[in-house]
């Protein structure tokens, strides 16, 4: 337990642990006032609060946390980066400081919430910053998507012109309501109606007053003989 007056030290590195994206745990033995300055000076510009801390109170904070495995890293003169941003661009900085600084030492940390070796540490170090990553996954989502999108627009495109082709048409009368091959059709279907009604009516002729007339003398004078 730690003693009273610790208490709320012992309380700020706990809040700095559970706040923090990542920790970057460094041995800054060797260093002077002057390099810790500049290398605290290059983690803040990396959104990174740079601490020398009392192992022993660490220990307990990183208990408090649930990060025991950090408590074998606490030896030696310890400082720890507490991220606040992106962990890599604060890696980055603390990598650079230890190639000017041969004697600062990374020995590991905790990365959202799990624990991270020294060689993780440096390899973070590597990677891009998180916008340049998440800027080349929208490019990747949004490629196939902006290449269907091209595809509908030259097809609105081409029907847009085919209609304005078709309008033109028909107001300069080289396209009326009904093409000329429709009325040919039209035409043709009227004449063979025609032709279809007078072969009946040549086929069964009706007969005429005259020839009723001409029936009625014969029967009449059959029966006068």
């Amino acid at each position: 337990m730690a003693k009273p007056d610790k208490a709320g030290e012992v309380s700020d590195i706990t809040r700095r642990f559970e706040e923090s994206g990542a920790a970057l745990l460094t041995e800054y033995r060797g260093l002077s006032v002057g390099d810790m300055a500049e290398v605290r000076n290059a983690l803040r510009g990396a959104d990174a609060d740079y601490k020398v801390l009392k192992n022993t109170l660490t220990r307990i904070a990183v208990r408090n946390v649930g990060l025991d495995e950090l408590v074998g890293m606490l030896e030696g003169p310890t400082a720890i980066a507490f991220c606040r941003g992106d962990a890599s661009v604060a890696a980055k900085a603390l990598d650079e400081a230890a190639r000017k600084f041969p004697v600062l030492e990374v020995k590991g940390g905790v990365l959202l919430g799990r624990i991270i070796s020294a060689s993780q540490a440096r390899d973070l170090a590597t990677l891009e910053p998180r916008e340049v990553q998440l800027a080349k996954i929208a490019m990747i989502m949004n490629s196939p998507l902006q290449q269907t999108v091209n595809v509908f627009a030259g097809l609105l495109r081409d029907l847009g012109s085919m209609l304005a082709q078709v309008i033109s048409k028909k107001e300069s009368g080289e396209l009326p309501g009904a093409s000329s091959g429709e009325q040919a059709s039209e035409a043709e279907q009227v004449g063979a109606q025609t032709e279809s009604v007078s072969e009946t009516s040549a086929e069964d002729p009706k007969p005429t007053a005259a020839t009723d007339n001409d029936d009625a003398t014969a029967d009449i004078q059959e029966k006068e003989a």
